[in-house]
Parts: C-alpha cells; structure tokens; sequence
C-alpha cells in the first residue's frame, strides 16, 4: 500500500481511494488497534465532521471498523476541527477523529487524528497504521448507529470554553459580519458572537452538504468584503470548511490575512511583555513584508515549511508566543496546540478595544510585498526535493537572486 497520510492526515476525494468506504473502515480499524494496544483495553475516539455530504457515510464507515475492533466512539457530529481537539482533551478521550478536508471542495473530504495533548499523530504512528491497514484482510466493520446523543452537550461545552478564556470581552459596540463558510462553524460561530454581547449579522451559514466553501469563506473574501461596507460593519472574519482558520475584513473593507494578524498580534503581545523570546513562527509562504515589519520591532522572525504540524514544532522548540500561516492558521501556545479560527478572531477583537483602535489602525506598519501564489492540480503530492526538475528549477532561481 502506497503512504496515506498527507502533511494534514488523509485527503482525498470522497469515494474514491483511499476515501472508499472499505479503506476507510480499515482506518478505523487501525486507528483502534494503534491507539487501543493491547486486546483488554478500549480506545476511546471523538468523532466530528464539517458539513460535507460524505461526512456521514464516512463517520459510519470509521465508527463500523473501530468498533469491530473493541473501541468505544461518540460523534461530536457536525463541529470544527479546534472543537474536536479541545473536547480530546476536556472530556478524556484517547483520541479525537475529524473529517474534513478543510479548505477544499465539497468533493474533497479527509480524516485527521488528535491526541490529548492537541498533536497530531507523528510520522512514526502514522506508517504504523499503514501497515496495521495492510494486515487486515477482512474489510468490513459491525452494523451499528452512531452514537450522537451527546453532540449538543460537546457543542456547548467548547463554546463555553472559548466564551470563558474571553470572560472580560465585551462585543457591545461592534457591528461583525461573520462568513461561515457554509461549514463547521455555521450555527457555532454565530453563538459564540452573540454571547459575547456583539451584533452578528452572518452570512454562509446555511450548509447543504455541497455549498462548503462555495465562493464563500476564507477562500473568497470579495463578498465579506461587500458585505461589511454595506452593513458599515466594524469587524468582518470569513472562516474554511472546519474553522481552524480565520481571515479579516477591516471596517473599510481592506483584508486582513494571517500575516497581518501576525503583526498585529505580536505587536500588542510585546506591548504587554508576552511575547515571549521575541520571537513569531511562520512558513516560508509568509510575505517578505511580514519579517520587514517585525524587525522594526527587533521581533524574530523564524520560518518553517508550510504545514501547521511544523509551525507548532517550531513554536514549542522556540518557546515561542505565537506563530501561524498567511492563510489564517494562528497558534496561541498558551491557550492550545491546535489553531482556531473563532479563537482568533476573539484574540484580535480583544486586541483591538485593548487599544482602543480600528482594525485598519492596529495593521499600519505592516506594507505587503508583491507576491504571487499559485495554486496546481496534480495527480500526485510528492515532496519537491523528489522531483529532480522542480529541485534544479529551484536552485537556479536561488542562484540568480542571490546575486
């Protein structure tokens, strides 16, 4: 069997290898005989989905093979990825299973893996489970109906979380326009706002298995855009299909990407002496004007490859405070390993009355470099450095602007 996982678990389209739902019960079965170990004890899973028409059958499919192979499940149902994690953790599972495929089509779906700790599986575990999957030869699960009785008492519990670490924040004055994406976070976001007192006019937020991240969400942030001048908004966050990632709309409807909110964030962290080491994380895909900026502050900067497990490595080995990726993925260490969209929006609305400014304001200092991002289809992801054209491309480039 050729390798599953990805930088970000398995992806793939749905119904198709390795999203078939007999490989897909094989995972399950892997990920209970990996994680539970010996025959006498029980893996304990969480299971959450986004809105993916998919979702469903590929929840049946995990849950019938984990639980031919003694574990117990509980589907979180319809949550985002970050509520999952937390949960992990919070309701002391063994291990917390998303499926999503983030960002991407409806088409498109994936199963990614947490552990308590908020990390995903390590390399090592993952070629265990491949081959844990190879070893099976039978491939069906047990007939079972998921278990769900719980899903709005994990809803509640994780957005009591998040409304609990921003207690003091106080949303009153502000007029915010959330873009759901039509995906995870389409009836979490919304609540989340409002309980914290904000005037929420949401849009995107009505799924119907196929509309996830349909010209909406952090993929298209042009009609966020339209919609916070129209509502003379102050604030505008557009989220993907699982919420682990947030992008921002300025009350004058200028964007605000990762990078950005890196600076801005990093700006009131060293203000208030929590920025620790003076030092941010981000990947080698983050504008040249990003570094620029943070040197004016005598900040850090320290690169990583593009991928959140890496700029997690990188923020625990640097100790760092914060680090993130331009297309909205933020880490804030201290309040867990996972990114989370709704979490940084708060962070930055937070920010933004702590200093009494406009969003606009708060990112003055940060000037963007041209950059160009491109996105191929391929029929297969392979690392570059295996490519020998794309290495010897690369090298030339290098060469030529090191001059």
């Amino acid at each position: 069997m050729k390798k599953l996982f990805g930088t970000d678990g398995i992806r793939a389209e749905a119904g198709k290898f390795p999203l078939d739902r007999s490989t897909v019960t094989l995972i399950g079965k892997a990920l209970a005989k990996h994680i539970g170990g010996d025959a006498d004890q029980k893996a304990r899973f969480l299971i959450g989905r986004d809105t993916r028409e998919s979702g469903t059958w590929i929840e049946d499919a995990i849950v019938a093979g984990a639980l031919s192979e003694g574990a117990v499940c509980q589907s979180a149902g319809v949550i985002t990825t970050p509520g999952v994690a937390y949960l992990t953790s919070a309701e002391d599972f063994d291990a917390g299973i998303v499926i999503s495929a983030s960002h991407n089509p409806y088409q498109d779906n994936g199963v990614k893996v947490f552990l308590p700790s908020g990390k995903k599986l390590d390399a090592a575990a993952e070629r265990e489970i491949e081959g844990l999957i190879c070893q099976f030869t039978d491939t069906e699960g047990v007939d079972v109906d998921v278990d769900s009785s719980k899903a709005e008492i994990f809803h509640e519990k994780y957005l009591d979380h998040l409304a609990d670490n921003f207690r003091k924040l106080d949303l009153s004055a502000l007029r915010i326009v959330v873009d759901c994406a039509n995906g995870a976070a389409s009836d979490l976001a919304p609540k989340l706002f409002n309980k914290l007192g904000g005037e929420v006019i949401a849009i995107n937020n009505k799924p119907d298995g196929s509309n996830i991240n349909r010209d909406c969400g952090s993929m298209h942030l042009e009609h966020l855009q339209r919609k916070v001048l129209e509502q003379n908004a102050d604030f505008g966050v557009a989220f993907d299909g699982d919420a682990d990632r947030s992008l921002f709309v300025d009350e004058k409807g200028g964007l605000v990407d990762g990078d950005a909110t890196l600076w801005i964030m990093a700006q009131h962290l060293q203000d208030t002496q929590r920025l620790n080491k003076e030092v941010v994380v981000a990947t080698v895909m983050s504008n040249i004007g990003l570094e620029v900026a943070l040197r004016s502050r005598n900040i850090e900067l320290l690169r990583t490859d593009v991928g959140d497990k890496f700029v997690l490595r990188a923020i625990l080995e640097s100790e760092a405070s914060i680090g993130g990726e331009q297309s909205g993925h933020i880490i804030f260490p201290e309040n867990g390993l996972v990114g989370d969209g709704m979490q940084t929006a708060l962070s930055l609305l937070e920010t933004l009355i702590a200093n009494g400014k406009s969003l606009s304001e708060m990112k003055n200092g940060f000037d963007q470099y041209p950059q160009i991002l491109v996105n191929v289809k391929v029929t297969e992801k392979r690392p570059f450095e295996e490519v020998d054209e794309i290495t010897k491309k690369a090298l030339e480039i290098e060469s030529k602007l090191s001059r």
